[in-house]
């Protein structure tokens, strides 16, 4: 299938911030209670850190000093009040603990509600996405993205809020100390956030490239594993090793650049913390010294004392911290901003669009008339609702017509010219002609997974743009060249063309497609386990399980494109009866190389560059010794 251009790629930073953080309040946002929780735990751990401080001067002051020179100091005041103090730091530590643990079960919640709603919009997305965008592009959503979401929300986020709420606290704190020693610390502050601002902005651009080329590699590795062995046929594995290495440099130097600059704002913010705990220690103490009256907020005078100076040295520490804090949590949340915003991005795609209202029901026979029936019957009806209310029904008899379709995947680059062919119920339709001819295009159209450009496909006389998606599709059953197993049994791979269908019905579809045979001599038969796509059984054999998902189903038209191609000529023999009971009754479109395997079809259509250039059935298209002619005796073979 033709692929399009690739989807827009994230900007160095979020191209609407107010709107992606809008959104994501939104989910965080149903989790009130416990942020609630978090926030009082938060003022607990901040109010009880500032307390501390704050005590050590009244402890010092009051306490030590006094029992300076005193032949036998009575210590039970000091030890009550240590006693005081340890239950201060101990109901910090409590409530630095609650908030971590409620704040992980937020951050786990908004990823899990991001996430449903992330694969259940993916679920609802047009063919069209998946040929533009690479699936490692897209799991790059449900795993990078998604990472930087959680480390935003249970750390960074928690992590300024506190740090906020800090420094507010800490700096009243120091204001009801001493005014001076508050102004130094300011002074420092701003020297401070002016280092940290030019550092961290020249590594928040950087995060953000680092996830664009992490996507970028692990596409590559996706791509590279699904198409192992055609590197290794073509002997391509040095040339995507090169691929790869450039890939990656690209990551590496990215993620280098971001991670040297964020490295460092840790160790000097640290560094000139300590220079002011100096700078602060030197003027308290030359203050002290000098019998300068103190000025605070609380307007309390007096000389700076040591229990002030050793506080105050406290609270620098918890003053500069939190902002430190705060500078080098910005680079995460920017990231997990982009990040955000790339998930909403998908998110905004458009949905399919499905304009239809005949519906696909199952229907019997009740005085002649077609009724609709609440369980399977075998009988398939459509259901036409109509503007009075009432309904019809009408039997779907499998006939469809394509009438002057022109199709391209690109509006510049049409594939199909003016196809127009019919199949009437119970006949073989197939399609031959090269590579690129548009034999699967054809299919695709029936599913509308793509809209023609112009011309109609009737369906029953339905044209099919009125017939709702999901019904047109469970009227088709396909069976194709690239077999999809999933996870679990063989028994539930079988079901998952009807998950009503009993095990019984599975086994007989088993049977009727030459399955049952090998099924039934596996470990554990048909419960054993597949994992991997089906990893552990030959090409043939998960096509041969395909092939009985398909006549679990029970569709009333089948596509089959290439469906024997992956089996080899004895097996094929043993699965052609199968598939000729599997057709009994059915409209059949063939997509086929091997020629031999559509020569009784009803009608055979020869494609060339997107046009019907020779149709018939095999005698008379070899009397006509035109293309088909040629393909056939082997003059001409097919790409």
């Amino acid at each position: 299938m033709m692929r399009g251009p690739r989807g827009p790629k994230g900007g160095a930073k979020p191209q609407n911030l107010k709107a992606t953080v809008a959104r994501l309040m939104g989910y965080v946002g149903r989790y009130r209670l416990r942020l609630v929780l978090v926030l009082l735990c938060i003022l607990g751990n901040t109010i009880a850190s500032v307390t501390a401080s704050t005590f050590i001067k009244t402890l010092i002051d009051d306490y030590i000093t006094p029992m300076i020179g005193q032949i036998n100091p009575d210590f039970s005041g000091l030890l009550t009040q240590l006693v005081y103090m340890a239950c201060i730091y101990v109901t910090g530590m409590v409530c630095g603990f609650l908030y971590n643990r409620l704040m992980v079960v937020v951050a786990q919640g908004v990823l899990k509600n991001v996430r449903d709603d992330m694969f259940a919009h993916m679920q609802t997305l047009p063919t069209r996405y998946f040929d533009t965008h690479s699936h490692g592009e897209v799991m790059s959503h449900f795993t990078n993205d998604t990472d930087t979401l959680r480390q935003m929300i249970a750390q960074a986020l928690p992590q300024v809020f506190s740090s906020i709420i800090s420094i507010v606290a800490v700096f009243v704190a120091m204001l009801s100390q001493s005014l001076w020693l508050t102004l130094t610390v300011v002074l420092f502050t701003a020297l401070i956030m002016w280092v940290t601002g030019r550092v961290s902005g020249k590594s928040g651009k950087f995060f953000v490239k680092q996830q664009q080329s992490l996507a970028s590699v692990n596409g590559y590795i996706e791509e590279m594993m699904n198409g192992q062995k055609g590197v290794k046929v073509f002997c391509h594995e040095g040339k995507a090793v090169e691929e790869f290495d450039r890939r990656n440099e690209e990551l590496c130097l990215n993620a280098t650049e971001a991670n040297r600059f964020a490295n460092i704002l840790g160790p000097i913010n640290n560094n000139m913390g300590h220079i002011l705990y100096v700078i602060l220690a030197v003027i308290g103490a030359g203050l002290s010294l000098s019998g300068v009256t103190n000025v605070s907020l609380s307007g309390a005078g007096g000389a700076v004392t040591l229990g002030m100076i050793a506080s105050f040295l406290t609270l620098s520490r918890s003053f500069v911290m939190p902002l430190s804090q705060v500078s080098q949590q910005l680079s995460a949340i920017i990231m997990a901003l982009a990040g955000a915003e790339r998930i909403f991005r998908l998110m905004d795609e458009p949905s399919e669009h499905d304009d239809g209202y005949v519906t696909l029901v199952n229907a019997a026979l009740k005085d002649g008339q077609l009724v609709e029936s609440p369980v399977r019957t075998g009988l398939w009806a459509w259901k036409h609702p109509h503007s009075d209310g009432s309904v019809t029904y009408t039997r779907l008899q499998g006939d469809i017509v394509l009438d002057d379709v022109d199709f391209g995947y690109t509006p510049d680059k049409p594939v199909l010219h003016n196809v127009s062919l019919y199949a009437k119920p119970g006949q073989k339709i197939a399609f031959v002609g090269t590579t690129g001819a548009g034999k699967t295009t054809v299919t695709n159209l029936l599913n509308r997974f793509y809209d023609i450009a112009d011309g109609k496909i009737r369906y029953d006389g339905i044209n099919i743009t009125k017939i709702k998606k999901s019904d047109l599709r469970r009227s088709l059953g396909m069976v194709l060249q690239d077999v999809n197993l999933f996870t679990g049994t063989v028994m539930e791979n079988l079901r998952y063309g009807n998950l009503d269908a009993t095990d019984e019905q599975c086994i007989q579809a088993a049977k009727l497609a030459g399955a049952d045979a090998f099924i039934r001599m596996l470990p554990d038969g048909y419960q054993t386990v597949l994992t991997g796509d089906g990893s552990g059984l030959s090409q043939g054999q998960r096509q041969l399980i395909s092939i009985a998902r398909a006549a679990v189903a029970d569709p009333p038209v089948m596509i089959l494109d290439e469906a024997t191609s992956s089996i080899d000529t004895r097996t094929e023999s043993i699965v052609q009866k199968g598939m000729d009971a599997l057709m009994r009754g059915r409209t059949v479109f063939v997509i086929a190389h091997r020629l031999s395997t559509v020569r009784n079809s009803d009608a055979i259509m020869v494609l060339d560059h997107g046009r019907i250039i020779e149709r018939g059935d095999h005698a008379s298209l070899i009397a006509q010794k035109g293309v088909y002619y040629r393909l056939y005796t082997g003059a001409f073979e097919l790409d």
